[in-house]
């Protein structure tokens, strides 16, 4: 029996989803600040609650292809993609020792202002450069995902998907800066936790002997196999991909990624910044677990039913599932609850690229500005980018786990990012000249790495040397580990006043 041809939500649900898009953007607006100045445009004034903060970083790092890819990854494979939460709890732990005292000791927009003070105007240049190529192109990947569960549900193509989230996510993020990116998070959190929460539930009460079945036959099936030991590259899940891989991307992406810094810097004290930030591992830990749990779940129904699962993708599967299988009222909670998701990463990604470009650069070319200069070009900034990530997620549509693509086009930049920072807080000897050589070559590893579509041979006077093709898990720790040796050798022919001036300008 084949999956049944898909059909779109009931006026029913239509309404519902009609009603959270206007609320939610209407909501937003209700925090338009009287105050313009940049500080609270890019930061809400540094007023926020740890757990507000807590709650927007979880919706930020979780987007609509963790809702609709990682119970795709589950429907296929097993739960090994969990080992990668570990390395982001340690990754996490870190990050709260190294990277956020340093932030907080000054008064701080970005992250890339640190690169500055530390090593000179041009690494601070490039490295935010670096962050605005990186952020776009893989928030594109994000956005084109959330077409797919708009497409399911309304029917609509690519272009008018995505062109609807856009428009409406950049109305409220345009008017309210960070504080309206923050308290919708907020907000969208509680509703797409509902919503799988909801969905659980459902799914359980689809199957035949419900959850217990799922488990029995997913252990003696090995779909809930977790945890793999094997010390290979070339497998992208595996416990020490995890746990090391998954820590050193974590580092990056909550370190030096501005979109995940500049919530940090909101927060009211270092302390607050720091509890923010370990209460976010856990709550990604359990949520990445219920979203395995309903892939497996969907894997185990579709058996039962008798339908034929291969006939969709596996990221269409979940949509489709809450599209065709949901009741109605819940159907319209769930597509909800994943736009709820989407519009909360776009919101942060086009708050986090417009505060980049207007400290790193515009401030930089004009410093004479007056503030209703700044908020103006800080508005027409969001503009400019909600555009490019509209032509971006048109040309991101892909037939693989959108999850997956996703987080390795983050992981080509990242290591040479993270390898930067490192240098900067670890090395007293690392310049300017020695670190960009470092950056550089950092970022061309982890260009070849992602870009080899197989394994590869090297044969130099009959010696051949076979080279795997390296599981993107894996990119920021070799990119950031070739940026701090190669980055540290470079620097290594320093005179003793070059030195003493580095060693003047140290962290701390």
């Amino acid at each position: 029996m084949a999956m049944q041809a898909p059909h779109r939500l009931s006026p029913a649900d239509l309404v519902i989803v009609a009603v959270y898009l206007a609320g939610i953007t209407l909501f937003g607006f209700r925090f338009r600040p009287k105050d313009r100045s940049l500080k609270n445009y890019f930061l809400a004034n540094r007023t926020i609650p740890w757990w507000a903060i807590m709650l927007s970083i979880v919706a930020a790092e979780t987007s609509t292809l963790t809702i609709i890819s990682v119970p795709g990854l589950a429907f296929v494979g097993n739960w090994e993609f969990l080992q990668l939460i570990l390395g982001y709890l340690l990754g996490r732990v870190i990050i709260c020792v190294i990277f956020l005292p340093r932030y907080f000791r000054g008064d701080l927009f970005t992250a890339y202002e640190l690169i500055g003070q530390r090593f000179g105007p041009r690494l601070h240049r490039f490295s935010a450069l670096l962050f605005l190529l990186l952020r776009a192109a893989a928030e594109g990947v994000r956005i084109f995902a959330v077409s797919i569960v708009i497409g399911a549900a309304i029917g609509t193509h690519d272009i008018l998907s995505i062109a609807i989230i856009c428009v409406l996510t950049l109305a409220y993020t345009l008017e309210g800066g960070l504080s309206a990116v923050i308290w919708t998070d907020v907000a969208q959190m509680f509703l797409y936790l509902g919503g799988v929460a909801v969905a659980v539930i459902v799914l359980g009460h689809s199957i035949a002997g419900g959850w217990s079945t799922v488990y029995s036959a997913g252990v003696a099936a090995g779909k809930l196999r977790t945890f793999d030991f094997a010390l290979n590259l070339t497998h992208t899940y595996t416990f020490w991909a995890g746990v090391v891989g998954g820590c050193f991307f974590t580092m990056a992406s909550h370190g030096t990624d501005q979109l995940m810094v500049q919530r940090l810097l909101a927060a009211k004290s270092l302390r607050e910044s720091r509890i923010a930030l370990l209460a976010s591992g856990i709550v990604v830990f359990v949520q990445f677990a219920l979203f395995l749990a309903i892939g497996t779940g969907l894997y185990y129904f579709y058996q039962a039913s008798g339908l034929n699962y291969r006939s969709a993708t596996a990221d269409r599967v979940f949509p489709l599932f809450i599209v065709q299988h949901m009741p109605v009222g819940i159907s319209g909670l769930l597509i909800a609850a994943v736009l709820a998701a989407a519009m909360s990463n776009l919101s942060a990604a086009v708050n986090s690229l417009g505060s980049t470009s207007m400290v790193d650069f515009y401030l930089r070319w004009r410093p004479q500005s007056d503030e209703r200069q700044r908020a103006r070009s800080a508005r027409a900034m969001a503009v400019f980018w909600t555009g490019v990530l509209f032509v971006l997620a048109l040309l991101s549509r892909t037939s693989g786990h959108v999850v997956e693509v996703g987080l390795s086009i983050a992981s080509v930049a990242y290591g040479a990012l993270l390898g930067v920072f490192l240098l900067g807080t670890l090395s007293k000897r690392a310049n300017e000249p020695g670190t960009i050589v470092g950056m550089v070559f950092g970022l061309v590893v982890e260009l070849v790495l992602w870009r080899l579509p197989h394994a590869w041979s090297i044969s130099f006077h009959g010696f051949r040397l076979i080279l795997p093709k390296i599981a993107w898990t894996w990119f920021v720790l070799i990119g950031s580990l070739c940026t701090f040796v190669v980055g540290w050798i470079a620097s290594y022919p320093l005179s003793t006043s070059q030195q003493r001036t580095i060693e003047e300008r140290e962290f701390g």
